[in-house]
């Protein structure tokens, strides 16, 4: 087999060109100069210009048309217009700008101010300052508004903080993208915690939206964080995550008292032994890619309920052993990515789209699979999306890790062919 090529993160390349960039062009002189591409304004530029605009459309129409057509319905609109868009001073200068064309109309349209000029003249005036008033309510609801975001942002950072880069002599990146560009985190979680038992991780995803969603998080990862350093085995930690769950729905009302759930991947990776554990709780099992681009789904050998879904029945936890030699990367995702449709339907499939590749690290991974989920579901993602990724380094590798990999890879039902990509 052909050793894969390695990916880097496409924002880590020089120049940060990623595919469908401008492809730059060889400089006469020797070095390459980019081609930059023409910006085009925002909708919210364009529609800043917007006041100008009618105010000058206004005064060609009221030099233009005849006398017995107003120009004011354009003056009026160009106050309003600023008014959401623009700042207070801005608001104030379209209201004179308005004010002041008005009355050059009409007063170069030769009309007596008694009769046309004073009542179109008030008209404007009378709508600019009610322009300053709607532009002073829009900008105290967006100061609000920020302060609330920041508020949201803080807590939500706080109970779904990035983990560090290399933890426990293992490279980690983590990467949460959300359904909605309003929101920072969502139903899914993750959790990286050095314990004196190894690495332990969780990844998971509650049923539902919204703050019951969120708090439900706060529990599962503060209940993982203690477990994981208490329990001895996964199995408990696992057991413990049910309980806190069941303490959890006994305070919830609604439907969500009786069909709240979490379907969750815990794993550990035991300090110098070269191996991963996983329990499995209904969850998308996780994926391991080493370093010759072999892929492997650690499916469990039995299956289990999602967490909190104790009252339909108890089996017992049973963790699942592989091997994890070094330089491999052990992929733990929720079902934002492999439910992510494109335009026909079709789901975007990890196991199949990662089979014969390899990557430079954990972030250049979590980077790539971002920008093709992103491509495959046309911008428009509809579930959060939370991404795992943790690697070996290979200097860690040791005589009996390198048996424990040929034998995982003997495994494997098929090991695909390595081929080069394109960037």
């Amino acid at each position: 087999m052909r050793p894969g090529k390695v990916e880097e993160s496409p924002y880590a390349r020089a120049g940060g060109r990623i595919p469908g960039d401008p492809v730059p062009v060889p400089d006469p002189g020797g070095g390459p100069v980019p081609v930059r591409a023409r910006r085009r304004p925002s909708p919210r530029a364009q529609a800043r210009a917007l006041p100008a605009l009618l105010i000058a459309c206004g005064i060609g129409y009221g030099l233009l048309a005849p006398q017995q057509f107003t120009a004011v319905p354009f003056f009026t609109a160009a106050p309003l217009i600023a008014a959401p868009l623009s700042s207070l001073r801005t608001t104030v200068l379209t209201g004179l700008a308005a004010l002041a064309a008005a009355y050059a109309v009409h007063t170069d349209a030769g009309v007596h101010p008694a009769v046309g000029t004073l009542t179109d003249v008030v008209t404007v005036a009378t709508v600019a300052l009610l322009a300053v008033a709607i532009n002073r309510v829009v900008r105290r609801g967006d100061r609000k508004l920020a302060s609330a975001r920041e508020i949201a942002e803080a807590a939500q950072r706080a109970v779904l903080p990035e983990p560090d880069a290399r933890i426990g002599g293992f490279e980690i990146a983590a990467r949460y993208e959300a359904a909605r560009q309003d929101a920072f985190i969502g139903g899914d979680l993750y959790a990286v915690q050095d314990t004196p038992h190894g690495v332990r991780l969780v990844v998971g995803d509650v049923r539902g939206k919204g703050m019951g969603a969120v708090a439900a998080v706060a529990v599962v990862i503060g209940a993982f964080r203690e477990a994981a350093e208490q329990e001895a085995t996964l199995e408990e930690v696992a057991e413990r995550l049910e309980r806190a769950l069941a303490r959890e729905g006994t305070r919830r009302d609604g439907i969500d008292a009786f069909e709240g759930f979490t379907t969750a991947v815990l794993a550990e990776l035991p300090h110098g032994d070269g191996i991963v554990r996983i329990v499995n709780r209904g969850h998308p099992p996780p994926l391991l890619l080493h370093a010759d681009g072999t892929l492997r789904a650690l499916t469990p050998g039995e299956p289990a309920l999602p967490l909190g879904m104790a009252g339909l029945g108890r089996w017992p936890d049973r963790a699942t052993e592989a091997g994890f030699p070094g330089g491999a990367t052990l992929l733990l995702y929720t079902d934002g990515l492999s439910e992510a449709r494109d335009a026909h339907g079709r789901f975007y499939d990890p196991e199949r789209r990662l089979a014969g590749r390899a990557f430079s690290g954990p972030a250049a991974l979590l980077d790539r699979l971002a920008a093709e989920v992103r491509r495959h579901s046309g911008g428009g993602m509809t579930d959060d999306m939370a991404l795992l990724a943790v690697r070996r380094p290979l200097r860690d590798v040791t005589d009996g890790e390198r048996v424990s990999a040929v034998r995982i890879t003997s495994e494997s039902p098929s090991k695909p062919e390595v081929t080069p990509e394109r960037c």
